[in-house]
């Protein structure tokens, strides 16, 4: 299921994790994950599109 920006910011503070600790974990850029959360708009590719992936907000296709 995707998730909204906005249900993936929500989960961050109802967790206690920050954004921050989450990027490095995830070997992401901070700043990058936080342009991605802050913009209203779904990363089409390259890494935008990993995180995008891995927060929830954009399902992963596989192209044959």
């Amino acid at each position: 299921m995707v998730k909204s920006i906005k249900q993936v910011r929500e989960e961050f503070f109802s967790s206690g994790t920050s954004i921050a600790e989450w990027a490095r974990i995830n070997n992401f850029s901070p700043d990058l994950v936080y342009r991605i959360l802050k913009n209203n708009q779904i990363p089409q590719r390259g890494k935008s599109h990993e995180i995008a992936v891995k927060l929830g907000i954009k399902e992963q296709k596989i192209m044959n």
